[in-house]
C-alpha cells in the first residue's frame, strides 16, 4: 500500500506497523460532511422513496409473506458481488431439497448460508441490537462450512489481512485495512457511533457505518457480505422499515467498479459527500424498485385469491398461494410442512388444484420427488435481477 495515495488526515491515519507495512487507521466518527445542495436533496429523495417503500410494506396483507423474496434476491445479488454464482432458482431448488447439500464448498450453500445469517439476525433484534456480538454471529452463520469457512467463522481477525489484485501482497495492495490491535479499537468506536443518539439522518448514518465497516474489515472473509448484511438489520432496528423489504446489492453489483472506487476514495482522499450521494442514490432508486415489486406481488396475489373465492377448500387454497410467493418452488412436502397439513395426500391435492389453476407447473417430468414452479411468482422477483 503507498502512503502516499492517501492525501487527508480527516478520515484517518496510515501508520508503519511493527513489521514493517502500511496500514489505515479509519478515524473516529462521526465525520465532518459538507452539505452541499446535491447532498441535502438526494438525502431528502431516498428519505421520501424509503418512506413509500415502508408504507406499501406495512399495507400489504400478511407482509411476512413476501419478505422471504426479497431476502433470496438479496441473497443472491450480495454473495454475486464476490464472485459467487448462483441463481434465484438454484436457491429455491437448494431449500426444496433438489440440490445436494453435501457440496459444503458450493456456491448455492454460501448463497443459503446468507438467507441463514440474515434470518438470524433480523430474529436476534428482538433481543440484541447491532452490536459487535451480533456481527460475530452473523458472520458465523454466514462462513460455516463453505470457501472461506476455514477462516474463523464468527471471530474478529487476529493476522493482517489486505485488498488488492489476485497475487498482491502487503506491500503493493490497493488497501492494508488496521493491524488487529488498531483493528478493535476501531471496531468499538463504530459500536459507540451506532448505539449513540444523533441528530443525523439516519440514511446518511447507515451509509457512514457500511463504509467504516468495510474501512475496518475485522475478518479474514465475508467482510462484504456482512457490511451489506448490516444496511438491512440497521433499517429495521431504527423503524425506517417494519419488514426488510430494500436491499442495495443490486445497485452495488450493477455499478459495482463505482461502488469499490467511492468507498476507497474516502479514506484516501476523504470524499465523504461523494460517497453518501452514491448510497444514497442507491436507496432511492431501489427503494422505488422494491415499491414497484410489492405492487406486482399484490396484484398477484389478488388475482390468485379470486380463482379460489367461491372454490372449497378456498381458505387453504388461498394460504398455499400466501406460501408461493415466499416459496416459488415447491415440493409437496415444503407444502405439508409449510400449511401444517397433517395428511400428505392433502398437500397434493392442494398443489393439483393451483396446477389446474394455472398457477403451478411441474418441472421434473417425475412420478415422485416431485417440484412445482410458480413462473408469474418468479417472472416478477427476478425482473428485478435483471434490471
Amino acid at each position: 500500500m503507498k502512503p502516499t495515495d492517501f492525501s487527508t488526515s480527516s478520515t484517518g491515519q496510515v501508520i508503519r506497523s511493527p513489521k514493517g507495512y502500511w496500514a489505515f487507521i479509519p478515524a473516529s466518527l462521526p465525520p465532518k460532511i459538507n452539505w452541499s445542495p446535491g447532498l441535502v436533496s438526494i438525502a431528502g429523495e431516498a428519505e421520501r422513496k424509503l418512506s413509500e417503500l415502508a408504507w406499501i410494506g406495512r399495507n400489504f396483507p400478511e407482509p411476512h409473506i413476501m419478505v422471504r423474496s426479497f431476502i433470496a434476491q438479496e441473497a443472491v445479488m450480495s454473495s454475486r458481488i464476490e464472485g459467487t454464482r448462483a441463481s434465484l432458482d438454484d436457491v429455491y431448488n437448494y431449500e426444496a431439497g433438489q440440490l445436494s447439500f453435501l457440496e459444503s464448498n458450493s456456491d448455492v450453500r454460501e448463497v443459503h448460508n446468507y438467507v441463514v445469517a440474515l434470518d438470524h439476525g433480523l430474529s436476534r433484534l428482538n433481543d440484541l441490537p447491532v452490536s459487535l456480538r451480533l456481527i460475530r454471529e452473523i458472520h458465523q452463520k454466514l462462513m460455516t462450512g463453505v470457501r472461506g469457512g476455514i477462516w474463523t467463522p464468527g471471530e474478529f481477525r487476529r493476522t493482517q489481512n489486505w485488498i488488492g489484485p489476485a497475487g498482491s501482497t502487503l506491500e503493493s495492495a490497493t488497501y492494508v485495512p488496521p493491524p488487529p490491535d488498531e483493528m478493535l479499537a476501531a471496531l468499538h468506536q463504530l459500536e459507540n457511533f451506532i448505539h449513540a443518539d444523533s441528530d443525523m439522518p439516519p440514511l446518511v448514518r447507515v451509509g457512514i457505518i457500511h463504509h467504516q465497516f468495510e474501512a475496518i474489515h475485522p475478518f479474514l472473509d465475508g467482510n462484504g457480505r456482512v457490511g451489506r448484511l448490516l444496511i438491512a438489520l440497521l433499517l429495521c432496528q431504527w423503524d425506517l422499515l417494519s419488514q426488510p423489504l430494500l436491499y442495495l446489492s443490486s445497485y452495488f453489483e450493477k455499478h459495482r467498479s463505482e461502488y469499490y472506487q467511492r468507498l476507497l476514495a474516502v479514506s484516501q482522499r476523504g470524499e465523504w459527500d461523494e460517497w453518501l450521494s452514491f448510497f444514497l442514490t442507491g436507496i432511492r432508486d431501489q427503494s422505488s424498485e422494491a415499491t414497484q415489486r410489492v405492487q406486482a406481488l399484490q396484484s398477484l396475489r389478488e388475482k390468485y385469491y379470486l380463482v379460489f373465492a367461491e372454490k372449497r377448500d378456498g381458505l387453504r387454497l388461498q394460504k398455499l398461494v400466501d406460501f408461493l410467493i415466499g416459496h416459488p418452488i415447491i415440493t409437496i412436502r415444503q407444502v405439508e410442512e409449510g400449511l401444517k397439513v397433517k395428511d400428505y395426500k392433502i398437500a397434493q391435492r392442494y398443489i393439483t388444484k393451483l396446477q389446474e389453476a394455472g398457477i403451478l407447473r411441474e418441472v421434473t417430468g417425475k412420478s415422485r420427488n416431485r417440484v412445482f414452479r410458480a413462473d408469474e411468482v418468479l417472472r416478477i422477483i427476478e425482473a428485478s435481477l435483471e434490471n
